[in-house]
């Protein structure tokens, strides 16, 4: 099992722990036959493969995978997004940009925003923490892509091609420039008394690299990589979730087998 794997030119994914696997599935979906298996069958990945088919999803909320990331900044936001396989309180509704009802809002008990959210209550179903450059002074890294796309013909998003060599220099050597003028700034305010927390500041967010940990259901994993591995995904983001298959692909094989089918057409 690969339990790392390097991403662009500072950043990686790596897998740190799981609860269940394609089994943990199995079981939950012929929970209501009383059934139980211990060993796979052909049978058992057909059964994972009509669930997926067909939105049938709770049993994938049975197993759980958490990966440690580091990531552009700019990564890192697309990602947070991905809830799906989640407990779903006011928070998450107002992501996906769903209306509930004042009166259902108190149901659910919810009386704040973020992953904790108010009372020890959040998105309880995925989990996200990540390294907060008020505690520590990480030492910022930043990302440089290898090659720079171009603008897209027909759309207000995403890119085309490689542009012409002599602007892809040029746009190296800028960031370069930017980032380590920025880098110098964060030093000098650290050495100068400066709080952590104001210090980066300094720091250009978007090429910044972050480090995060993620744990999330089978559910939201196979969501997030279906969404992720497509061809007309950000090329940042998908390097990615090809990096988080290849870490839980052992894991799950049966019930990401479609997801690397959809990855590869």
């Amino acid at each position: 099992m690969q339990e790392l794997v390097l991403v662009g030119n500072d950043g990686y994914v790596k897998l740190v722990d799981w609860m269940g696997g394609d089994i943990s599935a199995v079981n939950a979906a012929r929970a209501s036959y009383m059934k139980e298996i211990r060993e796979m069958r052909p049978a058992d990945e057909r059964l994972l493969s009509f669930l997926s088919e067909n939105g049938h999803t709770s049993p994938f909320r049975h197993a759980f995978v958490t990966v440690e990331i580091k990531a552009p900044i700019m990564v890192a936001r697309q990602w947070f997004k991905y809830r799906v396989g989640s407990a779903h309180t006011g928070d998450t509704a107002e992501l996906l940009g769903i209306e509930i009802p004042p009166e259902f809002l108190a149901a659910i008990a919810w009386g704040g925003q973020g992953d904790d959210g108010a009372h020890g209550f959040g998105d309880l179903l995925q989990g996200r923490n990540e390294a907060s450059r008020r505690y520590i002074t990480l030492h910022p890294d930043f990302y440089i892509p290898s090659i720079w796309r171009g603008a897209p013909a027909s759309s207000k998003q995403g890119s085309s091609g490689a542009v012409p060599e002599n602007i892809s220099s040029e746009a190296t050597k800028r960031l370069l420039e930017i980032t380590s003028a920025a880098l110098d700034a964060y030093e000098w305010a650290l050495s100068a008394g400066i709080c952590a927390e104001q210090a980066r500041l300094f720091l250009p967010a978007y090429s910044l690299y972050t480090v995060w940990r993620w744990t999330a259901s089978l559910q939201s994993l196979q969501h997030f990589l279906s969404q992720r591995l497509g061809h007309d995904a950000q090329s940042e983001i998908r390097e990615y979730a090809e990096a988080v298959l290849r870490v839980t692909e052992p894991i799950f094989p049966a019930s990401l087998k479609k997801i690397k089918e959809f990855s590869r057409e």
